[in-house]
């Protein structure tokens, strides 16, 4: 009964109720009748902007790090698809944005991060881009809940078993499973990443493939065939110091 009276509410009262909610209460309230949908349909509404105010440092959302990132609900879908804390080489931390990783000092160590979401339906775009210098090995790319997250020396820790896939931004090539699977792109003179440049990361869960974009100019296919089960966006990274931000993006545009 109260629901339905809510129903007939004004869609700017509606949001300012809602502003209260927290986003459990919101998921439930937007299956609760057509006109409370609607009304958390609007992504740029009063009850996402506020629901980034209380999540998003104003860093992040005053910054140039979510400029990707069109809506204030994008940009909520953007944090809680961000690296995962807990879910990480214990050498490396997530700063207070949420978006960055930041891998200390430690000698004769190679660390990596998984996001916080993992995907086996659909299709998902994020971008990634190293704030500091590479070292010797930066991959990045996906990997299963199974794969490690650390190791001792620096080498190519995604792709360096059947649970990971990488692109190795130094060297340009690609591993799975221990193996080179080839240069990456595939033109000559490939350029070399540099400190800044943004790699979008496209993964069709439909298709079961992984590709790459830099600079809105689309790179390829990296890997077809990749397996019906949960795989999550990862770095890998040597450098001390270093730091690694990602954001995801939704749903790749297509052309």
């Amino acid at each position: 009964m109260a629901a339905a009276s809510a129903a007939g509410l004004p869609a700017k009262i509606l949001e300012l109720i809602f502003s209260y909610l927290d986003l459990a209460d919101l998921l439930n309230c937007s299956t609760v009748c057509k006109a409370w949908h609607n009304c958390l349909n609007d992504e740029n509404s009063l009850v996402w902007r506020v629901q980034c105010i209380r999540k998003i440092t104003a860093d992040a959302r005053k910054g140039d790090l979510l400029s990707e990132v069109p809506s204030y609900k994008a940009k909520l879908r953007a944090l809680f698809h961000a690296f995962n804390p807990g879910d990480c080489s214990r050498n490396v931390y997530v700063k207070p944005n949420g978006f960055t990783l930041h891998r200390n000092p430690v000698a004769q160590s190679t660390d990596a991060a998984r996001g916080r979401r993992g995907f086996r339906k659909g299709r998902h775009a994020w971008e990634v881009w190293w704030e500091g210098p590479l070292g010797t090995v930066a991959v990045v790319g996906i990997a299963t809940k199974n794969a490690p997250l650390q190791c001792q020396g620096y080498v190519a820790l995604l792709g360096s078993n059947d649970q990971s896939w990488g692109w190795n931004l130094v060297d340009n090539y690609l591993s799975h499973n221990g193996d080179h699977q080839g240069n990456f792109p595939q033109c000559n003179n490939a350029p070399k990443y540099e400190v800044g440049d943004k790699i979008r990361v496209i993964l069709d869960m439909e298709d079961n493939y992984l590709a790459f974009e830099r600079g809105y100019e689309f790179l390829g296919v990296a890997f077809r065939g990749l397996p019906d089960e949960q795989l999550f966006p990862a770095i890998s990274a040597v450098y001390g110091n270093t730091e690694v931000t990602m954001v995801y993006l939704g749903e790749p545009l297509d052309g």
